[in-house]
């Protein structure tokens, strides 16, 4: 690695060992935004599965959990913090890798704005100031500057970063906790005003509300465990790079499994499942709509938890879009410029502010068509999702076919585990196209060249994308000339996750 000298050209790396496993495992956790994700899809799953809504997002978490492995070893052959981008192009070529690492730069675009708005709304409704938060210009505003703060301490560095993260995770889960021991203490005391329920083991039974349920439930928990592998983007600047990213998603999954069945059982007792289905659509708002019948007087404490979750999930899922657009800009299958790193703070600055500015021009633009149409892009979400999990699960046993049969061990978590992972998710993302190709399953409700608005979002998304690598592939062919490869049996060191 050459090192920075005073004259001498911006340097070609990103800053090694800048933070820690913790560090990493509280970026990965933050990044799925656990108590905005869960509010989310509580009450549209219990509207489907009824008290069975736990099971479904214990069910959820078996493919994250499979998906998660194949980046640990992955990331152990390879530490790119292009992460599915480079190892897909690796294991099945070019083609392949670029549009994996289109879809993870397009899910930041997509979803930026959203959670920045989430923040500002909720943020605003702690403090008093709902009249503000009704105000479009002004939480358009707000949501456009937070975004540009949180861009800002991504630039400057990433040990800023994990610190910040660090603040708000701790922010974040206490809320969350006190949410849940008051919520359940009141459903045992026989306080609450709806009609509670006192949990039952039996809530853990995904099959409980019979299988067609089950399949709908899935389209939706299964992405509130999205955004764990932004601890694997960091890998070239977390200390033990081979082995630490990967153990951080690992870790990640298994604590948002721990945090979403303790809310879910708690959100589901207190309030009862004729509620939370009857206010389904109000999706992320059910936190606010439950917080002073859980809290009384406290109930900011339950809105700030949704506010430091989404203002830590709009810093740390801008990581991922940036880091591989980096990625992709060093292997020349992007322009060079992203692949600039700032010579002082050593992060990628250009790909960073990219992402930033490009996710608020969606924002301000869907916005103006309809606040329903920013949702459906929102929904869109699912298909980039399902196809860069699933092409990562796929890479991992192609990559290391050869190491496959050399212990059960092996063959379990590097083979079967992945691929079961990737048919699972490719299964979703099936059933996300039928269900997205009717008009009447979207949030607004409206068609789209004769389909529904996010399934038209996606393939629009994935059609640019396949424009843009024709066009860079007739550019800058040198990309497109990369051979797969396989693993170095060396790597193989049997560490345990």
């Amino acid at each position: 690695m050459a090192e920075d000298r005073a004259g001498s050209a911006p340097p070609a790396s990103l800053k090694p060992n800048a933070i820690g496993f913790v560090d990493a495992l509280v970026i990965g956790l933050n990044a799925t935004s656990p108590a905005y994700s869960v509010a989310a899809v509580i009450g549209p799953i219990v509207a489907l599965v009824g008290v069975y809504a736990p099971g479904v997002l214990f069910a959820s978490f078996v493919p994250m959990l499979f998906i998660a492995s194949a980046f640990f070893y992955l990331n152990k052959a390879d530490q790119d913090c292009g992460t599915t981008f480079s190892w897909v192009t690796r294991a099945l070529g070019p083609w392949t890798g670029w549009l994996g690492g289109w879809a993870i730069t397009m899910t930041g675009v997509l979803v930026v704005g959203s959670l920045a708005d989430v923040a500002v709304s909720f943020g605003l409704m702690a403090i008093g100031l709902d009249s503000w938060a009704d105000n479009t210009f002004v939480r358009q505003l707000l949501t456009v500057i937070l975004i540009i703060v949180m861009t800002g301490l991504c630039v400057i560095g990433t040990e800023l970063s994990a610190k910040v993260q660090n603040a708000l995770i701790l922010a974040q889960v206490a809320f969350l906790l006190i949410f849940v021991v008051v919520a359940l203490y009141r459903v045992y005391a026989g306080t609450t005003s709806f009609d509670s329920v006192r949990p039952s083991v039996d809530w853990l039974n995904p099959f409980g509300a019979g299988g067609a349920a089950l399949t709908s439930g899935l389209l939706l928990g299964v992405f509130i465990y999205w955004g764990w592998e932004s601890a694997v983007n960091l890998t070239e600047e977390v200390e033990d790079s081979a082995t630490a990213p990967g153990k951080a998603g690992v870790w990640s999954t298994v604590i948002l499994l721990v945090t979403y069945l303790s809310v879910g059982f708690a959100v589901v007792a207190f309030a009862g499942t004729a509620y939370l289905a009857e206010n389904a659509d109000e999706e992320e708002f059910i936190f606010a709509l439950l917080a002073e019948e859980v809290m009384g007087g406290w109930d900011w404490i339950v809105l700030l938890a949704v506010s430091t979750s989404a203002i830590a999930s709009t810093q740390t899922t801008i990581i991922p879009a940036s880091r591989t657009a980096l990625s992709m800009a060093r292997r020349h299958a992007l322009p060079a410029h992203f692949g600039r790193i700032n010579p002082r703070f050593r992060t990628p600055d250009v790909s960073t502010w990219w992402v930033a500015f490009v996710a608020i021009a969606w924002y301000l633009v869907v916005n103006q068509i309809s606040e329903n149409a920013l949702f459906d892009s929102l929904t869109a979400l699912s298909l980039l999702i399902a196809f860069y999990y699933a092409l990562t699960g796929v890479a991992c046993a192609v990559y290391y076919r050869r190491q496959l049969t050399s212990s059960l061990r092996d063959f379990l978590l590097i083979g079967l585990g992945p691929v079961v992972g990737a048919g699972l998710l490719t299964w979703l993302l099936v059933r996300s196209v039928i269900d997205m190709s009717d008009p009447a399953n979207s949030y607004s409700g409206t068609s789209w060249f004769g389909l529904g608005p996010p399934l038209v979002i996606g393939i629009g998304i994935i059609l640019i994308g396949v424009v843009f690598m024709v066009v860079l592939r007739l550019r800058s062919p040198a990309f497109w000339a990369e051979r797969r490869g396989v693993v170095d049996p060396a790597l193989m060191d049997g560490k345990e996750i």
